[in-house]
């Protein structure tokens, strides 16, 4: 998990930011005071005051003068430390090893999860009892049958190839279907990548500059993995943390797995810092698993 600087936020400075993080994951705008006003039922002056202060953290900042806030990568940073230390303290509690990683079956998809990779996407996870009745929970999920339904059908298609070539290529085009990013994977010594129309499509990417500087990315990432061997089972870029694209406001989420190719082949997704991370860190994982598994 990326280290960064210790930020104290009070329970609703936390709740504001998620919301932010998470309404803007879903429409693609700046989020501005009235909308938090009415989701948290406070005045849009108390809205202000708690907004500036995160924008003096470095945590949001806002596009234009009028306009309403967005997260920074310091603010994504924030949140995917705060998905992560949630997973970890789940794994602690859970009677099962990480290492034990288990196919879901047929009836677990009509109930809640506690293993990691069923991480819950709700807002509400984190937000102090206080806010919980007016949490949103759209961006970071559609919900939690929507969530298994994604995981089954990246099994099924995993499962359904005999060869591990056909069944990483499968693995990769899923994550494209049921993220919009692009997807990539390392065979042997040769990058898969699909989807690139995805993630060109994406609001972000209407600037030729964005476009230049995500394609230089790409063309030095699969000698970047080869040398630098990522060695977290997950690993997320989150902006300019891309040691290979500083410049190219994207996320890289990678997970590590060993195949028959290498010890250390990977899976992953590579799309805009407007992320649903919790989903697209959940199915990441979840195919490095389940691929080094078959194998």
């Amino acid at each position: 998990m990326e280290k960064q600087p210790q930020i104290h936020l009070t329970d609703r400075q936390q709740s504001i930011l998620f919301a932010i993080i998470e309404e803007y994951a879903e429409m693609a705008a700046p989020v501005g005071s009235v909308t938090l006003a009415k989701l948290f039922d406070v005045s849009s002056a108390t809205i202000r005051s708690e907004m500036a202060r995160l924008e003096e953290l470095g945590l949001i900042a806002s596009p234009h003068t009028s306009a309403g806030r967005i997260p920074t990568d310091a603010g994504y940073r924030f949140y995917v430390n705060n998905l992560v230390e949630r997973e970890n303290l789940s794994s602690a509690n859970s009677s099962e090893s990480d290492t034990d990683f288990n196919v879901p079956s047929q009836e677990d998809y009509n109930e809640e999860e506690s293993d990691p990779a069923y991480l819950d996407d709700s807002v509400s996870l984190y937000l102090d009892s206080s806010y919980r009745r007016i949490s949103p929970s759209r961006a970071l999920s559609s919900g939690q049958q929507d969530r298994n339904r994604g995981l089954h059908a990246l099994e099924v298609r995993i499962n359904s190839q005999a060869q591990a070539e056909y069944a990483i290529r499968t693995a990769v085009d899923m994550l494209v279907e049921l993220t919009g990013n692009l997807g990539l994977a390392t065979i042997g010594n040769q990058l898969y990548l699909s989807g690139i129309s995805k993630l060109f499509s994406q609001p972000e990417f209407t600037d030729y500059q964005r476009i230049q500087n995500v394609s230089k990315l790409l063309d030095n990432l699969e000698p970047w993995l080869r040398e630098a061997r990522p060695g977290q089972p997950l690993n997320i870029f989150i902006g300019r943390e891309n040691p290979i694209g500083k410049n190219s406001d994207v996320s890289l989420i990678i997970s590590k797995f060993r195949s028959p190719y290498s010890d250390s082949s990977y899976i992953g997704i590579l799309g805009p810092t407007r992320q649903n991370y919790a989903q697209v860190m959940s199915l990441v994982r979840h195919a490095g698993q389940y691929l080094e598994n078959m194998y």
